[in-house]
This record gives structure tokens, sequence and C-alpha cells, in this order.
């Protein structure tokens, strides 16, 4: 990871974070016409769930794509983000999203054991977001509940 040269506010960290999650909501485009990967400094990380680790930006630009090919629109419901400030590089956006995936739409809350509820862990320094693990149950539209003997469908 680079070394800082900017100190950060948690407000400027969040303004970041909104900005990524804003882009996701369209398409991967940033509000000033740019890349979504413009926001990642260049060793940064991301995580998601049954993708693995992304290092650097082509990784990170090869996870975004094999998991945006799956998802035909997404929503983040901002109003109702809860925010967690570290008091370092560090914040917490827990959220809530509806949308549709390749195998259906997705509502938080709708079923309340589906999917829509998730957590990033955001690490952004020098305006870049240097990490993002992203924390939610991939299966979008519900389809995998076999598996699981509580969920009565």
């Amino acid at each position: 990871m680079a070394l800082a040269k900017e100190v950060m506010t948690d407000e400027q960290r969040k303004s970041v974070a909104l900005e990524y999650l804003k882009a996701f909501d369209n398409g991967g485009t940033t509000s000033t016409g740019g890349s979504i990967l413009d926001l990642f400094a260049e060793d940064a990380q991301v995580y998601f769930p049954k993708w693995g680790l992304a290092t650097g930006k082509e990784q990170i630009g090869q996870l975004f794509g094999d998991v945006g090919a799956t998802i035909k629109s997404i929503l983040h419901h901002y109003s109702h983000f809860n925010w967690v400030f570290s008091g370092s590089d560090v914040i917490v956006a827990e959220g809530t999203s509806h949308g549709e995936h390749q195998d259906g739409p997705w509502r938080a809350g709708v079923p309340e054991w589906g999917a829509g509820r998730w957590c990033d862990v955001f690490e952004i320094r020098d305006w870049k977001i240097c990490r993002c693990f992203i924390y939610l149950d991939p299966d979008y539209a519900g389809k995998d509940t076999a598996r699981y003997p509580w969920i009565k469908t």
C-alpha cells in the first residue's frame, strides 16, 4: 500500500465511499463520467463472497466484470445507511439495496432472510480506496434454499 500523503476527514472518506456505491448504481461510471476503477489505489484489494480477493486494478476490474455481468440493475438505499468511523483510514457502511440479478429480482427484507442487506469495510487514503471488503449474500435471487432447512419458501 502507498504511503499516505494527505490527511482526510471521516466525511471526506465517506464521500469517496458514496461515490463508489453510486458508480455501482450507474453501471460502473462515476458522477464525473470516469470509471469506478479510478476510485481505487493501484495496489488496492477488494473481497467479494464466492469470488475471493482481487489485488490491483486489473483483478478488481475482472471481479467487477464477473459480478457485474450477473446484475441487470442495482440501487442502494442511501437514506438508510449506517456509517461507522474508526478514527483512522477505515470506515464501514451498512445498508440495503434492491435490483435485478440474472436469476431474478431482489429487495432487502423481501423475504426477510433474502439478499439485499450488505456491509462494506473501506480503507481510504489520499482520496483512493485502498481496501474494500464486501460482505453480503451473493445469492441475490434467493435460489439457494434447499441447503437451509430453516428457510420456508
